[in-house]
């Protein structure tokens, strides 16, 4: 069921178009990453959705509304550099938003000692905020993003700032909250889209170059790419494997033998009949799938 309707939005500030012309569809229950270099409008589009910018022209449409024309009630966000009230402990900050959130007083205490737990930062509820990790802040900027529990959840570059530790817990519970409820995130870091997104949107320069699944892209990007390495007499292997007649290009580097294929099928058969007849001394056989980086590119480029 699809739960956010976008529609030839765009963004103009002065005479820089930051979007131009974008339109999406998502449904109910998917992660979805939006993703593309810094300036490419990714941050523009997320405050655009969040209500927090008026676009120049176009239209966003969340369904399921239930006749409410107040999108905030229904959508969670995080910026990319929230600001804390660092003289709060964590517990007064998540019960303050939940009264921002028009929750009761009572309901405001239940969430915060649910979401302290749910987050992992339970043990830290009654320490200010100001002593808190990048990685804690992150947690606690989630639990007040969803603590009038909305139907989509939007964060704006999640775990760009967090050293290794704090990053694997965010996207740890990411991967958790997705269960729940509908994820749009923005990132550049290419390998967190491709480990928790199930749908992605390419942006280059305010425009969206690409969308769709992760297999799907994978399929239509996909490189037909192989290596090998053998214990000697490289070159004189990578001389009979250009002989064959699924492979086109063929190149060392390193020891290893990188083979490009119209049919990488055709071309894994071949090889390995040829390296079992002739008893190659074959060391490592590997087979290269596309890469977010890879899909980018091309993309981008085409």
């Amino acid at each position: 069921m699809t739960l956010l309707s976008v529609q030839n939005l765009s963004k103009k500030y002065d005479n820089h178009l930051a979007v131009n012309n974008v339109s999406f569809d998502f449904q109910s229950g998917s992660c979805i990453a939006l993703i593309g270099p810094n300036g490419a409008g990714k941050t523009t589009i997320l405050r655009i959705l969040a209500g927090l910018l008026q676009p120049s022209s176009g239209n966003v449409e969340l369904k399921q509304m239930n006749g409410n024309n107040d999108i905030r009630a229904y959508i969670g966000y995080l910026p990319q550099h929230p600001v804390f009230f660092s003289w709060m402990t964590g517990r007064e900050f998540l019960t303050y938003s939940g009264l921002l959130a028009h929750l009761s007083k009572e309901a405001a205490v239940a969430e915060t000692d649910q979401l302290l737990e749910r987050v992992g930062i339970a043990d830290a509820g009654n320490k200010r905020i100001g002593k808190y990790s990048g990685g804690m802040k992150q947690r606690l900027g989630i639990a007040q993003a969803i603590i009038h529990k909305p139907k989509l959840l939007i964060l704006d570059e999640p775990v760009s700032s967090l050293d290794p530790i704090g990053r694997r817990e965010v996207l740890t519970l990411m991967e958790e909250l997705k269960e729940e409820m509908t994820i749009l995130f923005s990132t550049h870091i290419l390998t967190d889209a491709d480990e928790i997104s199930d749908e992605l949107l390419l942006l280059h320069e305010g425009e969206i170059v690409e969308e769709g699944s992760i297999k799907m892209l994978r399929e239509k990007y996909q490189t037909a790419a192989i290596e090998l390495v053998f214990t000697h007499n490289t070159a004189f292997y990578r001389d009979k494997i250009l002989s064959l007649s699924s492979i086109t290009n063929c190149y060392t580097e390193r020891e290893a033998v990188h083979i490009t294929a119209s049919d990488i099928s055709a071309a894994r058969q071949e090889i390995l009949k040829a390296a079992a007849e002739e008893n190659w001394p074959l060391t490592s056989f590997t087979l290269h799938r596309a890469s977010l980086e890879d899909m980018f590119m091309k993309a981008v480029n085409q």
